[in-house]
């Protein structure tokens, strides 16, 4: 079975960060590795709390997963602080980490901010480089780019900016665009490529972000080819998000493992 590590904030709500990956990792048939770099108190309506943990644990967890395990990907997800994002592009380097999806997650579900203003600048400089795929959605987008982002049009030159910054594919979640919601734009330094689906009215998408990036990690590890892995990503996500889970008093998670008898 295909490895595949997640480097990302522990959700004590169950619907994103480590808990959606590495349900999502187990759904699309890979074993689920972890290195936690935050602890949240979070749940439907929001976090309450946030906890960074000491960049010393999270180099520790790193070298022990990648000195006893054969990692066929990495995902990175909240990462918090500019220490804790050279941190990880240090050991990634170290251990040539290879096939790395980073989700630039910037701000929850709730709004409230999960990556650090100055450690933006970091992940431009020091992570995206060494990735495969960069997944951010558009207000992500925004960020990194400096570009405003109103239609399919202002996506592209995003994904070109975006794509500068030296990563090899950038995927632009379509979620929060005005126009063409549902399409996913993939770009690869020559050419684009769509992704459309149904885009599916529900209040309940928390944590779709690290289900579609951890989901196309998956796929990778087990030998896709990006466009194929994205295109598989976005059929398993659709459907996690078409059986959503109205649980809690705010956005619910969606439902990892839709597909298993109730």
């Amino acid at each position: 079975m295909k490895q595949v590590l997640t480097i990302a904030g522990s959700d004590s709500g169950g619907g994103a960060g480590i808990q959606a990956d590495l349900k999502t990792m187990s759904a699309n048939g890979v074993y689920g590795l972890s290195a936690i770099t935050s602890i949240t108190a979070q749940n439907t309506q929001g976090v309450t709390a946030i906890h960074d943990l000491p960049v010393s644990i999270i180099e520790a967890q790193l070298s022990a997963i990648f000195d006893d395990f054969e990692v066929a990907a990495v995902k990175t997800g909240m990462l918090s602080s500019a220490q804790i994002v050279d941190a990880v592009s240090r050991k990634l380097i170290q251990y040539r980490a290879v096939n790395l999806v980073v989700d630039p997650v910037m701000v929850a579900k709730s709004g409230h901010p999960l990556l650090q203003q100055d450690a933006v600048d970091h992940l431009k400089a020091t992570l995206i480089p060494l990735a495969l795929v960069v997944t951010p959605n558009v207000h992500e987008a925004e960020r990194l780019s400096g570009l405003s982002i109103k239609s399919m049009a202002d996506a592209r030159q995003a994904a070109k900016a975006i794509h500068k910054l030296g990563c090899r594919h950038v995927v632009i979640k379509g979620g929060h665009l005005p126009t063409e919601k549902g399409t996913d734009l993939l770009y690869d330094g020559r050419f684009f490529n769509l992704f459309k689906g149904e885009f599916i009215e529900t209040p309940h998408t928390h944590g779709t972000g690290c289900t579609f990036a951890s989901a196309i990690a998956a796929q990778l590890a087990k030998g896709k080819a990006v466009p194929d892995a994205v295109r598989t990503a976005k059929m398993y996500v659709t459907e996690a998000i078409r059986h959503g889970l109205a649980i809690g008093h705010g956005k619910g998670p969606t439902n990892h493992f839709y597909f298993l008898p109730e």
